[in-house]
């Protein structure tokens, strides 16, 4: 292991082998965009790297790359909310609501992930799709475990609602698992 503190594209690397596909499914879940996952993923570790120094000296450099993932997520769909408007502003006359009082019950489980606010979404992700602890979802966000605490809760009770179910945290699980999102048991930290 000495080569890898003495090699800091070593230990990189490293870094990069065993966390990417981790934090691709970070970013599609978060996004809801897999064509869009892999490049916040590349994007995130491509930043992490112009700080390694620093992120490698981090106490939980795993914690920090979610973070930077979570906020290049975030900023990608604020972008898209601010174009979204901007094209809203030259087709007002058209009426871009999609629902119909007649929909069936089912909801597909990602379509109400997107409806949820970006925080309440990754905190849902985070705790149930990647089996995150409060702890280690807070770091994540750098937010306090309190926070994270009520936005998983508020988040679960619209799932439940949007779901129509009472088995949400189920489901959101076995959708996870069903797509091969979740997290790998090798590099856990």
């Amino acid at each position: 292991m000495g080569t890898a503190v003495d090699d800091p594209a070593a230990e990189f690397h490293a870094f990069f082998e065993n966390h990417y596909a981790e934090l691709a499914r970070l970013a599609h879940l978060l996004t809801g965009e897999s064509d869009a996952a892999d490049d916040l993923a590349a994007d995130a570790l491509l930043a992490l790297w112009h700080h390694w120094d620093r992120v490698r000296a981090a106490d939980h450099p795993v914690a920090y790359a979610r973070g930077v993932v979570a906020n290049l997520a975030r900023t990608r769909i604020r972008s898209a909310v601010r174009e979204r408007r901007r094209i809203a502003l030259f087709w007002s006359h058209r009426d871009e609501r999609t629902e119909n009082p007649d929909v069936s019950a089912v909801v597909d489980v990602q379509e109400a992930l997107r409806r949820l606010p970006f925080r309440k979404r990754a905190c849902v992700v985070l705790r149930h799709a990647f089996d995150l602890s409060e702890k280690d979802t807070a770091l994540a966000l750098g937010i306090s475990v309190g926070t994270v605490k009520s936005q998983t809760s508020k988040a679960m009770a619209e799932l439940e609602r949007s779901l129509g179910a009472v088995d949400a945290p189920r489901r959101m699980q076995s959708a996870a698992t069903a797509t091969r999102l979740t997290r790998p048991a090798e590099g856990r930290d």
